[in-house]
């Protein structure tokens, strides 16, 4: 395919993951390279801590040459530009790939539907002749979209249910989500908030609202954690986002600020030092990074994520396991010892949610515990998310395993590992009884 030769013509130094390169060869001096000139790009204005400090990979740079041939380099690494040029229409995305009938209906007919929105850097990655292929299933719509099946809802995990504030969702006894934006830089076609995110009667970016919402995390002391979600967060200025981690800060029962973000993936020219220089005053700050699939660990998404990991965020991955695209083992395997070898953690692995029209994303449980059972034993424990459904109506993340307890015989565990084989524990204390 003409994606996979792109993508092999990379100069970047080969590793086990495809595109995942050492960063500390990656750094440029690009910004020694006409700062000085008289052209007029806005993003040649900006001090250079504004800019993502990395070099883009041979991949990027000849799609930019192809599609955005009068686009600099250091426009392309604006995320301000990235995010105004985002791919939102069919006549505009047709240039950049074959569509089928399928996604082309879908686009010319989005009624109701999520928006689309496509960084021009994550329509780098997508194949432009396979519409099976994961990337682009992930943010090309099909009509698939306007299948609605048996137990799908527009709020399936009921979080309105448990806003008390408009952007609060407060359903765990010390922990809050804080909905502080419904903008993505690009929208996946699975997310569990299509009912809010991009629309234009919701407006979450509204100091009113985030004033009610921290007034609210104020007046509640056993709130001891506080996740930031939307919506991207890292969507907001850098100026915005340090006024609420300010404000949480200064909340002397808030322990801990995590962020979850989809735009280390789709958008790392985000992850600029002027934005890593900032998150860092806001300690202990952890941050979740939504991550599909082993495509997206590219020089630019490693480098993001190495840079916020030297900055002294710990970083997990949360992977929601769609049909097609991650569901089998060998897939998973090289996502999370790729996530390993850029210092992030895999932890949550999602059974995808029912919203309206996700069945065809959504697998069966029994994948999820399959994939588990080819990683459990095979591979370190730091790479083994934990699998989760998330369960409708609003009973919250309820982890689920493969079966390993058997059952008790005459005061032992019976246990099965990895490879099927059967072992005894002595459970002295445990009464003689069969958990089935």
């Amino acid at each position: 395919m003409e994606n996979e030769a792109l993508f092999n013509e990379d100069a970047e130094p080969p590793g086990t993951v495809p595109g995942l390169v050492k960063v500390k060869n990656n750094l440029t001096d690009f910004f020694s390279l006409g700062l000085e000139t008289n052209q007029t790009y806005l993003a040649k204005q900006k001090p250079q801590r504004y800019l993502f400090p990395f070099k883009d990979s041979s991949r990027s740079r000849i799609f930019r040459k192809r599609h955005y041939p009068d686009i600099s380099r250091f426009e392309w690494f604006d995320w301000h530009w990235q995010m105004r040029n985002a791919i939102r229409d069919v006549s505009r995305l047709e240039q950049m790939l074959k569509l089928s009938d399928n996604e082309r209906q879908a686009m010319m007919h989005q009624s109701g539907a999520l928006p689309v929105a496509i960084t021009p850097y994550y329509a780098s990655l997508l194949d432009p002749h396979d519409p099976s292929a994961p990337l682009r299933r992930c943010v090309v719509p099909v009509v698939d979209e306007c299948l609605h099946t048996s137990g799908e809802a527009e709020d399936p995990l009921c979080e309105d249910a448990d806003s008390p504030v408009p952007g609060i969702i407060h359903r765990y006894p010390d922990r809050v989500l804080f909905l502080v934006t419904d903008i993505c830089s690009t929208y996946c076609r699975y997310c569990t908030r299509s009912r809010i995110i991009g629309r234009d009667d919701q407006h979450f970016v509204d100091m009113e609202k985030w004033e009610a919402a921290i007034n609210y995390i104020e007046n509640n002391s056993n709130i001891r954690d506080v996740l930031l979600s939307g919506g991207d967060p890292l969507t907001l200025s850098d100026e915005k986002l340090e006024w609420i981690l300010a404000r949480l800060k200064n909340i002397p029962h808030v322990e801990l600020i995590r962020i979850g973000t989809k735009v280390p993936v789709v958008l790392p020219q985000r992850i600029t030092p002027a934005l890593i220089s900032m998150l860092k005053k806001y300690h202990p700050l952890w941050m979740s990074i939504h991550i599909t699939h082993v495509d997206e660990l590219t020089p630019e998404m490693s480098a993001a994520c190495i840079s916020l990991a030297d900055a002294g965020i710990p970083l997990g991955s949360q992977t929601v396991l769609l049909s097609g695209i991650n569901d089998d083992v060998s897939t998973m395997a090289r996502l999370v010892h790729g996530l390993i070898q850029i210092r992030v953690r895999p932890y949550y692995l999602y059974q995808c949610d029912p919203i309206p029209g996700s069945s065809h994303l959504r697998t069966p449980i029994s994948k999820g515990l399959e994939i588990i059972q080819g990683l459990r034993g095979h591979t370190t424990g730091y790479a083994v998310p934990t699998y989760v459904v998330d369960a409708p109506g609003g009973g919250g993340k309820i982890p689920l395993l493969p079966e390993y307890a058997v059952g008790w015989d005459k005061g032992d565990l019976i246990l099965r590992n990895y490879e099927g084989n059967i072992f005894r524990y002595p459970d002295n204390h445990a009464e003689s009884k069969d958990i089935h």
